[in-house]
């Protein structure tokens, strides 16, 4: 199926032409735009399959052959965002870079989101360019104009990049990792009010190799990530920029990646953001960020460039992006272990899981059994007080509260419950109420029951759940409902689909440590598989993945992406479909990072017109006090916008009162 790949250490979509002849060029974008109209066609398709270098010679030749300026005739002969892209192209980058930021800060207002996405990604070397550009074409001080449009500690920090002195990656010393981490800390959440000056200092100065382990110290030390503080401590363009730097010193092709989905998603097109992006990253980073746009939001750039634009101005910028992801066949050297260190550095194995909920202090069941049936008894219900004391308890507590409220009022809670509430608060308050494994094996037994099957209610249940909790599930559909789950799976589910359930319900997965050797071998017999073997490749990926422990499948992962150059996920993707690529691709996800598979299920149940309420309650409920703390900090991160946030524009009533409840805050 896989071969090794040799690929070079170039990472652009646009390469030197090869067999170049400058004035072959010049003569033939002059005949592209003599006489009436001008030949679009042959301009973008001329322009964008040259290198900037060769650009500047056919500029050149140009003046040279006609004694004209080229850039002039374009700009006279084009129109629109056609044109602002094909002339940007024509600038070297540090004068394409150098015009942006005199768009941004020139007229009334400023373009704080250029300056940010400039500033906070270039190199020191790109920063000295642009400075020398900047100069040389307005004859004026960057720095200078820079502190005139700007102010506050934006400002400074805006200065300190500017300077490009960032120190180089060579030799990190890891005292200085860790009195950065305590400076941060102390100058942050320790601190009443905030030093900015130390987060300006450490993070406009340190090595980008030096910040990733100073994040990774700081997510150790203070149990939450870099970002979650900046958001917490920092506002305005200053919070923005720091993070845009964050993103930078993390992963510089997935901070573009992120800013091209922006600029496209939604109404209306940010084109000016689009151009910029496309024009600077197309000789560095393109295939990097490619490759990490479909990992992130499982569509290719090129098709999110073809549906959202149009046109020759739709022509130039798929010829910049270089290829289409989703085409077959599609992959690329290198990147896919870009893709790799995006989830591998925030695996959970690294990251402490906590819950929103936590058992309450001074926990009277007595109290709160009487509450509850004092909200209960009479003309009409306290949904507030029930909401109240249900999403503020622990699961071990609600079962005591239960046994308290039976032994009081000789009355079930539950059946109680049912009378008084209904709708999507009922399920959710119920679900609460169960314990885990009865809530899990209910979800299941709905899954199964009645016409159809939702297979993505089972998926989403057995590839999350650890073996000890498989067990207890097993255990509670046996007492509930008098029948195995497994014979349950059996008679409503079929293929490999019905045997990798199985396999997933028996909780009998390997716990512990990797094995190193092994996960070169159990790699590698998933790349020897044929492609186009379907039945061989499931059995193969059934055996490795439902059955490794998750820090093996880790390693598992990165040695299939050593060995082949392709992240896992996607070959799945490729080379399967149906129910049993969404099996192994929730499996997969799970093992990279739960939380964020978490994430993704609750952002997707409430996008879009309608709301899944199912899942959301389903998630919200099982996940309340686990880890549902760090799926906020995934969702926010993922999304740019709070879970909390979105449960508030896509929920309403008790409903919402009660998911607020366990969101248990707002980021």
């Amino acid at each position: 199926m896989a071969k090794t790949v040799q690929g070079s250490m170039y990472r652009g979509s646009v390469h030197d032409f090869p067999d170049f002849d400058p004035n072959q060029d010049a003569e033939a974008l002059y005949t592209a735009m003599k006489g009436f109209g001008s030949d679009k066609e042959s301009i973008l398709e001329l322009i964008t399959s040259r290198s900037n270098k060769q650009r500047q010679e056919i500029c050149q030749s140009y003046k040279s052959l006609y004694g004209k300026d080229l850039i002039a005739d374009l700009k006279y002969e084009l129109t629109g965002k056609f044109e602002r892209l094909i002339v940007n192209l024509m600038r070297p980058l540090a004068y394409c870079d150098a015009k942006e930021i005199k768009d941004a800060i020139s007229g009334i207002g400023t373009d704080e989101k250029c300056l940010i996405e400039i500033l906070a990604s270039r190199t020191n070397e790109q920063m000295h360019q642009l400075v020398a550009a900047y100069k040389d074409a307005y004859e004026r001080d960057l720095e200078s104009d820079i502190i005139g449009d700007t102010s506050g500690h934006f400002q400074k920090m805006l200065v300190v990049l500017l300077q490009g002195t960032r120190e180089n990656d060579d030799v990190v010393s890891e005292d200085l990792v860790q009195q950065d981490v305590q400076d941060l800390y102390e100058a942050g959440e320790l601190k009443w009010g905030t030093d900015e000056a130390q987060f300006i200092y450490i993070l406009g100065n340190r090595s980008k190799q030096h910040l990733r382990l100073v994040f990774d110290e700081y997510l150790k030390t203070t149990g939450k990530p870099i970002e979650a503080s900046i958001r917490g401590e920092l506002s305005g363009d200053f919070e923005k920029l720091m993070l845009a730097v964050v993103k930078c010193i993390r992963s510089t092709p997935e901070y573009f990646a992120e800013r091209l989905f922006k600029a496209m998603k939604g109404l209306g097109t940010r084109d000016n953001t689009l151009i910029r992006i496309m024009v600077s990253r197309s000789e560095l980073d393109m295939l990097d960020i490619r490759e990490i746009f479909r990992t992130k939001y499982e569509k290719s750039l090129y098709s999110m460039i073809k549906n959202d634009t149009s046109g020759e101005y739709k022509k130039a910028l798929l010829k910049l992006c270089g290829g289409d992801d989703d085409a077959a066949g599609q992959f690329f050297p290198e990147a896919a272990q870009v893709a790799y260190q995006m989830w591998e550095l925030s695996a959970v194995a690294r990251v402490e899981l906590r819950g929103t909920v936590c058992a309450a202090n001074d926990f009277n069941p007595d109290a709160d059994a009487k509450a509850l049936r004092k909200a209960m008894k009479g003309i009409g219900t306290d949904e507030a007080t029930i909401i109240d004391i249900v999403t503020h308890r622990s699961n071990a507590q609600r079962q005591q509260i239960r046994q308290t409220f039976k032994s009081h009022f000789g009355r079930d809670l539950m059946a109680d419950l049912k009378s008084e509430i209904s709708g999507d608060l009922a399920r959710l308050i119920l679900g609460l109420m169960m314990p885990p494994a009865h809530y899990d094996a209910k979800q299941l037994k709905k899954a199964m029951e009645g016409a159809g099957t939702d297979e993505k209610a089972l998926i989403e249940i057995l590839a999350t759940r650890t073996n000890a909790e498989i067990r207890a599930i097993n255990e509670a559909y046996k007492e509930d409902y008098h029948k195995s789950l497994e014979d349950a799976l059996s008679s409503d589910t079929s293929g490999h689909f019905r045997r990798i359930l199985i396999s997933l319900a028996t909780g009998n997965r390997e716990e512990g440590g990797e094995n190193r050797d092994q996960a070169r071998e159990d790699a590698q017999e998933i790349a020897d598989t044929p492609s186009g073997d379907k039945t061989s490749l499931e059995t193969r990926f059934m055996t490795v993945l439902c059955t490794r422990s998750y820090p093996h499948l880790r390693r598992v992962f990165q040695e299939f992406i050593k060995m082949t150059n392709y992240d896992i996920e996607h070959v799945i993707k490729k080379e399967m479909s149906g129910d049993v690529r969404d099996a192994f691709v929730a499996i997969v996800q799970s093992v990279k990072n739960k939380p964020l598979f978490f994430a993704d299920k609750l952002y997707k149940s409430m996008k879009g017109a309608g709301t899944d309420e199912k899942t959301l309650t389903r998630v919200m409920v099982s996940r309340s006090e686990i880890d549902l703390l760090n799926i906020r900090r995934e969702f926010i991160e993922k999304y740019d916008k709070s879970l909390h946030q979105t449960i508030e524009g896509d929920t309403s009533g008790d409903f919402l009162k009660a998911l607020l409840a366990l969101c248990g805050g707002e980021d």
